[in-house]
């Protein structure tokens, strides 16, 4: 079968590779003509080694490449997936402009074919939009009738960055909104090689799914970070609180892991974009505006612990260790280490980062802050370090690093660091939910 993917960013060249390995010629369509080239020599336009070595392969073997003639792509596929991205604007409102413009596209490619396509929208966009906005344009532009001359589809993707392959490959759960029982059928035999739940339903109800599940990921990130916000002034370590609540079978331990707030390319937007279109529909939701409220705070916790520990910031010299939302990523997209840094430096201190994929990334959002050159370097002559993104690497650092401090004062803002560890090396350790229990001991 021909697939073809509109949208060589994340989800599209996960969703084409994924595609690729079941056997299918896919063919990746993008306005890009740079990012058209890097797939075209197998590689990846982000970080992201598994999934590169899988469509290095796919590209040597033919099974997969590259274009920016996507109307030629749309005509001889089978399956057209929309995965282009859906931004957020500054009111929170997702930016569908790029949806329309590939929908226009796969509409002049369905005019000019006579085959049964099915379109299938793979980006993130709120419930309605499929068949009030994409659809009126497909079938306009092509002539055709949902349904009839063409089908039409809504499956949502539940990725998680660093781990796209095997997120797609052996997947929770498959979730197949349709326009008619027969492209829902043909979507669903595609899929068939993969063993995965797979959930049929309507339009709508496909793309709530979608922001239902990142909303309460969201809830759940959220609710860690206040029960350790609450622990830490009690003086409890919040750690053996969230485990045993945690392995309550109704709540669950996985994203019950307190921080300095969540980040990337989806939960933040869709939180945003969910509660805008809720307001459209004269609903306000007290929980979608806490949990922005809640997650704008975060990051200050962390601030916060430094402080008590090393007193005014004003002059000191401050590492920040990690810049990508989180570990294992270069993206920066919602990264908690913009607001962490904007707000030490309102502090006066003398902001150090470091981060092994993302600096080049964050370097064009704040090019003034000092960047070093390996964690090592960041932590010299450092009065306090906080952890922003839980790499390997920092996982590492000991007595020899920690030693170049001018203060071994760290704080553990993903708590990824081994505790015993790092106070071994002579350092203080510090992390959300856990500063005052330490010194009550």
């Amino acid at each position: 079968m021909r697939v073809c993917v509109v949208g060589a960013g994340y989800v599209g060249l996960a969703t084409g590779v994924m595609f690729g390995k079941l056997g299918h010629e896919v063919v990746c369509a993008d306005i890009d003509e740079s990012r058209v080239k890097t797939v075209n020599s197998g590689k990846l336009p982000f970080h992201e080694p598994p999934l590169e070595t899988e469509l290095s392969k796919l590209v040597k073997k033919g099974m997969l490449r590259a274009t920016s003639d996507q109307l030629d792509a749309v005509r001889e596929a089978k399956f057209v997936f929309i995965c282009v991205q859906t931004p957020s604007l500054p009111s929170g409102r997702i930016d569908i402009g790029p949806v329309k413009v590939a929908s226009r596209t796969i509409a002049k490619g369905l005019a000019r074919s006579e085959d049964f396509k099915v379109i299938v929208m793979k980006s993130t966009v709120v419930p309605s939009t499929t068949d009030s906005i994409v659809k009126p344009i497909l079938e306009k532009g092509s002539r055709k009738k949902a349904g009839e001359g063409f089908g039409l589809c809504m499956n949502p993707e539940f990725l998680q960055e660093g781990s796209a392959l095997k997120d797609s490959m052996e997947p929770s759960r498959i979730v197949i909104g349709s326009e008619d029982g027969r492209s829902g059928r043909m979507l669903e035999a595609l899929y068939r090689p993969i063993k995965a739940p797979k959930i049929r339903t309507d339009l709508r109800s496909a793309e709530m799914i979608k922001y239902a599940a990142n909303v309460f990921l969201a809830t759940k990130i959220s609710f860690a970070n206040e029960i350790a916000n609450m622990c830490v002034r009690f003086g409890i370590d919040s750690e053996p609180v969230l485990k045993a609540a945690g392995l309550d079978p109704r709540i669950g331990s996985l994203f019950l892991k307190p921080g300095l707030g969540f980040g990337g390319s989806c939960l933040p937007k869709d939180v945003k974009a969910l509660r805008d279109r809720a307001r459209a529909e004269k609903y306000d939701s007290k929980l979608l505006a806490s949990l922005l409220k809640i997650n704008d705070h975060q990051p200050l916790e962390g601030i916060r612990l430094l402080e008590e520990e090393i007193g005014d910031l004003a002059g000191k010299r401050v590492a920040v260790l990690g810049l990508a939302f989180k570990g294992g990523v270069d993206d920066i997209r919602e990264t908690r280490a913009l607001p962490l840094i904007v707000e030490l430096l309102a502090k006066r201190a003398r902001v150090v980062t470091f981060d092994p994929m993302a600096m080049d990334n964050f370097i064009r959002l704040m090019p003034s802050v000092e960047y070093a050159e390996s964690a090592s370097d960041a932590l010299k002559g450092a009065d306090g370090c906080i952890v922003q993104a839980d790499w390997p690497e920092f996982k590492r650092l000991g007595k020899k690093e920690f030693s170049r401090m001018r203060h071994p004062v760290v704080v553990d803002g993903r708590r990824c660091l081994e505790p015993a560890k790092v106070r071994a090396s002579g350092a203080t350790y510090l992390a959300i939910g856990y500063g005052l229990a330490r010194k009550n001991k």
